[in-house]
């Protein structure tokens, strides 16, 4: 088998990526709001119920957008219980760098649209004991399937041992096996409901 064979497989994995991501994402978007509510209260449970909650003082949290799994009251409550929380940046050479997040500190849009603190005071990411990490699916095995841009793969790679990650998802988000390639880096755990 030559370069086009090889070619070829690249291009059906990375259209059925495409494909799941789509509808993945179709299926977030269409969730009812209390459903999403409420499985939202279940994973926030199991997350803070966890051994590697419970030991974690530096973490960092996605801020969550509509259609993902609630993290803002997570992130308040995490506050509460006297942890550091940060928060990502995305930044212009698509790398992710992490944010302190006070109590109260005002966001704005960054430059992907996601939002961030207005006032940054970063974090070394080698500090952080725990990363809840956004997906639009996940395995059992801990691979995820992201938005396709590849910052969390990026920004996992840079994590000591150290560190641990947990992706949080809706139970339809997590599926029997994930098409995978060499730059995708996978989560420690993942929690769903």
């Amino acid at each position: 088998m030559g370069y086009l064979g090889v070619d070829n497989r690249i291009k059906e994995k990375i259209l059925t990526k495409g494909r799941l991501r789509n509808t993945i994402l179709f299926r977030l978007k269409n969730q009812k709001e209390e459903d999403r509510r409420r499985k939202s209260k279940l994973i926030a449970k199991k997350l803070f119920n966890s051994d590697v909650f419970k030991k974690a003082k530096k973490l960092m949290f996605y801020i969550s957008s509509n259609a993902e799994v609630n993290t803002k009251k997570m992130i308040r409550d995490a506050q509460k219980l006297g942890k550091t929380v940060a928060v990502p940046t995305c930044q212009r050479n698509r790398k992710i760098r992490p944010c302190f997040f006070e109590a109260g500190a005002r966001l704005k849009k960054g430059p992907y649209g996601i939002y961030e603190p207005m006032r940054k005071n970063f974090i070394n990411p080698k500090e952080l004991d725990l990363v809840v990490v956004p997906g639009v699916a996940f395995d059992r095995k801990g691979n995820r399937l992201g938005r396709g841009k590849g910052y969390y793969d990026r920004f996992l790679k840079r994590l000591t041992k150290h560190s641990f990650s947990v992706g949080l998802a809706f139970d339809f988000q997590v599926l029997p096996s994930l098409p995978t390639a060499a730059h995708d880096r996978k989560v420690n755990k993942v929690i769903f409901a």
